[in-house]
């Protein structure tokens, strides 16, 4: 057992000023949607270069008041990755929708553009890929099937705040583009995301989703033309946001040189001596919002994952995994789904870890979890 402290998998990071913040906003009396939020959303809106923004209370709601937004529901199919959070196909069953699943590039563990085309049928209404670990697709291409086929797109960009393509911010181009303010991302509300939107009536849309598809007017005015949800956020949510927000460049810069004294410290030859798939080295357009190795398999016949993720443990060094294929989840499989339909989503999702990345780590931190690693799967 290691007698340094604890390294975690990840570690929010709130300061001070942030802190006091929320105490101000607890004092205010207004609590719920609030001029905090308002604040909030226009300086998301400066971010993505003057696109109009709403903020939520997750970034699961923004995902599926996008696809009503668009008018995807009973009848349509909706193409994504295996490789993802649940929430990602699951809005898709929320509206009435059928997930369709295209298998994943085993170097970008993002969907393959090549199998999504293939995967289109005339039921297909939308796309919804997945910037996994913050790596975008080549976005040229992804709006280029869209437009070919007249989809939509739904961008989940949860865990790409700060990500770029070639020099274009995520969200400040495209069609509809999701984030997650979640607990571990780049930036936290602790919960929260928000939606970018295109034009007024969209904003008008997701106002109506966000609050139970009210329409307000004059002192006394209500109405109610659609059927919408309680999924807005609280002044102290965003109050956090906002202290939060305030560091992005520099919360992504320094993650960008995290990344890139993971590479030096594992090294040129880790892959091949160690049989683990470092992810792509691209310090230019991911956040590195997680920084994810794929396991070999153990020689041993042991769980590869699992056995892994126990002793990094004894060596005090958290490890998370990003994720299991969804396919293969019994909610999915009740639905046809079945081994064997996607291998490389299968065999990244069995071995998939991701190692400590946070705001404040230091390179030492780096240092130490790559020797964790090193000798872990040295005895493998």
């Amino acid at each position: 057992m290691s007698q340094l402290p604890f390294l975690p998998f990840s570690k929010p990071v709130i300061d001070e000023a942030t802190i006091s913040a929320v105490g101000d906003v607890l004092r205010s009396g207004w609590i719920t949607s609030g001029p905090r939020v308002q604040a909030f959303e226009a300086q998301l809106s400066e971010f993505f270069g003057g696109r109009p923004v709403r903020t939520f209370n997750s970034g699961t709601c923004t995902m599926e008041i996008a696809l009503r937004i668009a008018g995807i529901g009973a009848g349509d199919e909706v193409i994504t990755t295996p490789i993802s959070w649940v929430a990602t196909a699951n809005v898709i069953l929320e509206v009435g929708a059928t997930p369709v699943f295209a298998d994943i590039d085993p170097i970008t563990r993002n969907i393959d553009l090549d199998r999504l085309e293939a995967a289109i049928t005339p039921r297909t209404r939308a796309i919804i890929p997945v910037y996994l670990a913050g790596l975008p697709l080549d976005m040229q291409r992804l709006y280029g099937i869209a437009r070919k086929h007249g989809l939509r797109v739904v961008e989940d960009a949860a865990q790409a705040l700060g990500s770029s393509w070639n020099g274009q911010r995520i969200g400040a181009t495209g069609d509809l583009v999701s984030f997650s303010f979640q607990a571990n991302k780049n930036v936290t509300c602790s919960e929260g995301g928000c939606l970018v939107l295109s034009n007024a009536d969209e904003v008008r849309l997701a106002e109506k989703y966000r609050l139970q598809g009210v329409t307000r007017s004059g002192f006394d005015g209500l109405d109610v033309d659609v059927l919408g949800g309680k999924f807005n956020m609280t002044d102290v949510a965003a109050a956090i946001g906002l202290g939060q927000f305030a560091h992005i460049e520099a919360i992504t810069a320094h993650r960008r040189e995290l990344a890139k004294h993971y590479f030096a410290s594992f090294g040129s030859d880790f892959e091949a001596k160690y049989g683990a798939q470092l992810p792509p080295a691209d310090f230019t357009n991911s956040n590195w919002h997680l920084f994810q190795l794929v396991l070999p398999e153990r020689k041993d016949g042991k769980p590869a994952r699992a056995t892994f993720m126990e002793q990094m443990q004894e060596l005090g060094v958290g490890i998370g995994y990003h994720y299991p294929p969804i396919h293969l989840l019994s909610l999915y499989r009740e639905r046809g789904f079945k081994q064997g339909m996607f291998p490389v989503a299968e065999r990244v999702g069995r071995l998939i870890v991701s190692l400590p990345m946070f705001s404040t780590m230091r390179k030492s931190d780096v240092e130490r979890s790559v020797a964790a690693v090193k000798a872990v799967l040295q005895g493998a």
